[in-house]
């Protein structure tokens, strides 16, 4: 094994061209992209635990679209994730960024290998993530982007509102029952996965880690930036707006104003 990992130590070289350190916007974007996220887990979860709904919601002129509070909510907060993720793609390949998360050689699977046997050994591998991420972390973060946010996409259109009902052919190709079998088990994979990725923040250089994420600080020496605390304190205010966004929601008093600007909110 020692062989194995001194063949490949977790990472390999990305091309010339490959840009260094996280942008700005990428920062935004991370930012923006958990605080929906988790707004997201949470009120899908709590539309499939509704048994009776605070309030409904139903499109103006018909009211035969009526839905739950909640729904309108969980479908309103997918729509603003899915305008961030194509802004996201739209300057992930306009920048160079894709190099970083989109595998450019096959030595990205032994290596990935490496890193996890690294991982299992608790001894962490000595990657600087403002210059490139371990092959683990480009493989997770490629399915999570280019994999698993589309499915979660494609399925959550197909079970929304927005889908044409009269699309004979199309729902027969499509079916919905195809669509909640996908759903959901995409919604545990970006759970698992926040899970996984926030663990390994903080136990592999968390204050470096935050810095890179949350501050757009870092540099080609993998050991700056180990005590600075500016990442730390953005990542502490992103978690207080991001609780409180969680404790206004669930209140249908705040919810129902902004509902009420594109629809008609009722009781019953």
């Amino acid at each position: 094994m020692r062989d194995f990992i001194a063949d490949h130590p977790g990472e390999y070289a990305l091309p010339a061209d490959a840009p260094v350190g996280l942008p700005v916007w990428l920062d935004w974007a991370h930012f923006f992209n958990a605080f929906l996220m988790v707004l997201i887990v949470r009120t899908g979860l709590q539309f499939r635990r509704e048994v009776r709904p605070p309030a409904f919601w139903a499109p103006k002129g018909n009211g035969d679209g009526k839905i739950s509070l909640t729904l309108w909510l969980h479908q309103a907060l997918d729509l603003l994730w899915v305008v961030l993720g194509v802004a996201f793609f739209v300057l992930l390949f306009t920048t160079g960024q894709w190099m970083r998360v989109v595998p450019t050689s096959w030595a990205v699977f032994p290596n990935a290998v490496s890193v996890a046997l690294q991982y299992v050994s608790l001894h962490w591998p000595s990657e600087n993530g403002w210059v490139a991420y371990n092959s683990l972390q480009q493989l997770a973060y490629f399915v999570t982007v280019f994999i698993a946010a589309p499915l979660a996409i494609v399925s959550g259109a197909r079970l929304s509102g927005l889908w044409p009902k009269g699309a004979t052919r199309l729902n027969r190709i499509y079916p919905m029952a195809l669509a909640r079998k996908l759903h959901f088990p995409v919604m545990l994979y970006f759970v698992a996965f926040i899970v996984v990725h926030v663990t390994l923040v903080f136990v592999t250089e968390p204050l470096r880690n935050l810095d890179h994420m949350f501050a757009g600080r870092g540099s080609i020496d993998p050991g700056a930036y180990m005590t600075d605390w500016t990442g730390a304190a953005f990542f502490a205010a992103a978690v207080a707006v991001t609780v409180g966004a969680l404790v206004a929601l669930s209140k249908p008093r705040f919810v129902a104003p902004v509902a009420g600007w594109f629809g008609k909110v009722s009781s019953r």
